[in-house]
């Protein structure tokens, strides 16, 4: 727990000083000799409170001193809350793997559905990107909080060779650069920045989905550095079987020269039988660096599971919650007692 006004915590001293003050007046007040008629003899020889009922309400009100006087000081709490004002930009995989029937019809029909249902259930608050990358990586929709946008780009996926996922990861970067000053775009010198305050990290967040191995481009640990030194998590998706499969896309999912076309597909739709392996360990070292999680999903039911799941971890951010109402109200509780008590116990 942190302080804004630290200084303001003298206000505490008022606690022992009323302390001191009680204990001069009962002290004083045995050394007075005080003629009393017998009707003041007769309730000095009825039964009092008893010593615990004497202090009980001097304790509470001291307490409500303590809690009112920490009040003044503005305490807050590191608290996980939801971030109204989150972006998730989710970044594709589009390659020519993604044609694998091993996830039927096949990878990529099964990621488009389960990011169709991710979009669908953020709430309103949340811009939502959408990166799509093969041998090459390009922004597709900035964050935004148009579904229909959303839905009709992640619709027109094509595939396409190559899988670059660090530039994946630096085109989701200046994708968050754009909407969130806090987060300055790729080619800016980071020692010329600081991390953001509280737990170090901005809540936009990306997400990261691919059914296998980085094959051209930036290395993926060295764009997650660069995620990391921005304050930004980098959650990773490893999806796909390891069992070889017939590669089968339809016509509309088949791209040539550059990813996200869709020219007219002359021949057949699908290749031959291949087994496509996930690079569990440069995925999972990426989300480690970057403060998110891998995750692993080897069918369409998996994948689901795992993009419903994501927006409880990843929209909700450490920060420094004031708590000065509750400390006010704890105190107004232990004055109400202490008074309360006091009017019961020594009422003639």
């Amino acid at each position: 727990m942190s302080l804004t006004w630290p200084w303001a915590l003298a206000a505490l001293v008022a606690a022992p000083l009323l302390l001191l003050l009680r204990w001069w007046m009962l002290k004083r007040r045995r050394k007075l000799a005080v003629r009393v008629s017998s009707l003041a003899l007769i309730r000095a020889a009825l039964p009092g409170p008893k010593r615990w009922q004497r202090h009980l309400p001097v304790a509470l009100f001291v307490l409500a001193l303590l809690a009112l006087g920490t009040a003044v000081a503005r305490p807050q709490a590191s608290l996980r809350v939801p971030t109204s004002s989150s972006s998730i930009v989710l970044a594709l995989d589009v390659s020519q793997s993604m044609c694998s029937t091993d996830v039927p019809p096949n990878r990529l029909t099964a990621a488009q559905e389960a990011a169709r249902e991710f979009v669908r259930a953020q709430d309103g608050g949340t811009k939502i990107g959408l990166v799509a990358f093969s041998g090459i990586s390009g922004l597709l929709v900035a964050p935004t909080t148009d579904r229909d946008a959303l839905l009709a780009a992640i619709d027109g996926l094509s595939t396409a060779r190559g899988t670059a996922i660090g530039q994946a990861i630096l085109t989701a970067i200046d994708a968050v650069a754009e909407i969130n000053p806090e987060v300055v775009p790729i080619g800016v010198d980071l020692g010329e920045t600081t991390r953001p305050e509280g737990d170090g990290f901005v809540p936009d967040t990306i997400v990261v989905l691919t059914d296998g191995a980085n094959t051209q481009g930036v290395d993926p640990v060295t764009a997650a550095e660069q995620a990391a030194g921005r304050g930004l998590r980098v959650y990773t998706i490893g999806f796909g079987t390891t069992e070889p499969a017939p590669m089968v896309c339809s016509p509309d999912q088949i791209g040539s020269g550059g990813m996200g076309t869709r020219p007219e597909w002359q021949g057949r739709f699908g290749g031959g039988r291949r087994a496509q392996l996930i690079d569990e360990d440069t995925l999972a070292a990426v989300a480690e660096l970057t403060g998110g999680e891998y995750f692993r999903a080897e069918d369409a039911d998996q994948l689901n599971e795992v993009l419903t799941d994501l927006p409880s971890t990843i929209v909700t951010q450490e920060r420094d919650v004031e708590v000065t109402v509750w400390f006010v109200l704890a105190g107004a509780l232990l004055l109400i007692g202490a008074v309360g008590l006091s009017l019961r116990w020594n009422r003639s």
